[in-house]
């Protein structure tokens, strides 16, 4: 069994997807709509434990972030198992995290995150479901994109096109407010999710 292996096993997540207790090694730093993502204390990485329900997703995601393992946008991965990828820990806020605070995403940003994707459509991917927390802007200011599980899916995912149009048509103006508090963020979303909000077409 492998350290990783055993780090997973520490992790104990009940019927309705509450996690219950995880090893001291483990730092909690963040709830998915599949898994829980913890800090492996002392290194430079993550592991992602899939709820029970989900842990299929785990042998799928780690197949597409091997497929982008050399391009920089894309955390490396180093063990994945029958419910948990081990990858690498991020030092960073997500473009949620940089609206709720006020910090400014640029043009320049936005274009990067275009070619990141672009990369991935190059491989034979579709990214999909791009969305604000799962966009990265390091600590030195680099792209990272995580959550790459539904890119190989077949359907048009417009989510990416439809918040440029929201960057270009609302946040570049100088009357639009840059901190943007998280409550807010979460209605849109929910709204946005119930195809209140209109969609972008091409």
């Amino acid at each position: 069994m492998s350290t990783y292996e055993t780090l997973a096993k520490t992790v104990h997540i009940d019927g309705k997807n509450r996690l219950i207790s995880y090893g001291d090694a483990l730092e909690h730093i963040g709830t998915g709509r599949s898994a829980f993502v913890f800090r492996i204390q002392s290194s430079g990485k993550a592991i992602k434990i899939f709820f029970p329900a989900y842990s299929h997703i785990a042998k799928e995601e780690a197949a597409i972030y091997k497929i982008l393992q050399d391009i920089p946008y894309y955390p490396a991965i180093y063990e994945s198992g029958l419910n948990y990828i081990v990858m690498d820990y991020i030092e960073g806020l997500t473009l949620f995290e940089r609206l709720s605070k006020g910090k400014i995403i640029t043009k320049a940003h936005i274009k990067e995150i275009d070619h990141a994707l672009s990369l991935a459509a190059e491989r034979g991917l579709n990214p999909s479901d791009i969305h604000l927390r799962n966009i990265f802007l390091t600590d030195t200011d680099e792209i990272m994109i995580i959550d790459v599980a539904r890119f190989r899916q077949m359907k048009d995912c417009r989510q990416w096109m439809n918040l440029k149009k929201a960057y270009d048509q609302l946040y570049t103006k100088c009357f639009f407010p840059k901190k943007v508090s998280s409550h807010f963020l979460n209605i849109l979303a929910f709204l946005y999710k119930k195809g209140w909000i209109p969609s972008y077409r091409a």
